[in-house]
């Protein structure tokens, strides 16, 4: 068994089928909407969009939040914290990733953290720069963001999740070995871990989608994390969950705590997102035969975090 792929690179539907659908959730929690769960208590409508500052050590940090339509301050609401690439920011996430209509659809709570610098990029571990070499400290920055979520909204705290593109999937693949405790799965886009040493509280599920011919994060490092994961968690068997063209999704299942490890190859893919509503330009193929936004969903709502 290899060790942890440190990547020295950053940056729809089909078939009717979604690569997980067993042990799915209803992810509006069991509380009575008249009678508020513990925590929620006081909490009052908010409106469907707005943008938070947070001081984070002695830099000031911004997240952009989307409140679903529906939302009830009452009722314990999942989070989807989707994290753009390096270079983009917190505006250029949801056209790509389409994460917000889901959230009405399903409705979750979305959260597009804005990463630093300029060029900007986050801390992953082993990249990106000008973060890395700057060592700012964003996963204390997503876990200040998740106390606010809890400060000011109704928030299901067995359902906070993480994803993103690229050098926001490297983060959300750093903090499944860091903030274990209050991150419930992952769902990286063309985002591969690297950091150097890994010791989460917790097995923390995993849904990685990657394209083979990604020309900026090759798909080796996409199977290295995944090995590298399902070594961790002991999963016992392989199984081919989802097929529809070129999208071919394989679950290492039998894991500690049923930590699911998933990897979803699009043959022929660039660094793109499957089933997003932007191709980006001059970084290969963008197939759409996996939705990739649904599938990490489907993913996110069979696992929640346990008490």
């Amino acid at each position: 068994m290899r060790g942890i792929a440190i990547a020295v690179v950053c940056a729809c539907s089909g078939s009717n089928e979604t690569p997980m659908q067993d042990g799915a959730h209803d992810p509006s929690g069991d509380a009575a909407p008249d009678v508020p769960p513990v925590g929620c208590a006081g909490k009052t409508t908010q409106p469907a969009d707005s943008t938070w500052t947070l001081m984070v050590g002695s830099l000031s940090r911004t997240a952009n939040v989307h409140v679903p339509a529906g939302y009830d301050p009452h009722k314990p609401t999942p989070v989807v914290i989707d994290m753009h690439g390096r270079l983009g920011n917190a505006t250029d996430e949801p056209p790509l990733s389409l994460t917000t209509p889901k959230a009405d659809a399903e409705g979750f709570i979305v959260v597009y953290p804005q990463a630093w610098g300029s060029p900007t990029s986050w801390n992953a571990g082993g990249c990106c720069d000008p973060a890395n070499t700057n060592n700012i400290d964003d996963v204390g920055f997503i876990h200040a963001l998740i106390d606010e979520l809890d400060t000011k909204l109704c928030v299901d705290d067995r359902r906070v999740y993480a994803m993103g593109m690229s050098n926001g999937g490297y983060l959300s693949q750093r903090l499944a070995c860091e903030l274990a405790d209050r991150v419930a799965a992952i769902g990286p886009v063309a985002g591969t871990l690297a950091v150097q040493t890994c010791n989460p509280a917790r097995a923390v599920p995993v849904f990685e989608v990657h394209g083979d011919q990604d020309p900026l994060v090759p798909y080796m490092y996409a199977q290295q994390s995944v090995a590298y994961w399902a070594d961790k968690y002991h999963c016992g068997s392989m199984t081919t969950t989802f097929q529809n063209g070129a999208a071919t999704c394989v679950t290492h299942s039998g894991c500690d705590a049923g930590a699911d490890v998933v990897l979803c190859t699009i043959a022929g893919g660039g660094h793109q997102w499957p089933g997003g509503g932007i191709t980006l330009p001059l970084l290969g193929n963008k197939i759409d035969d996996l939705h990739a936004t649904d599938a990490i969903w489907d993913f996110f709502v069979a696992h929640p975090r346990a008490m």
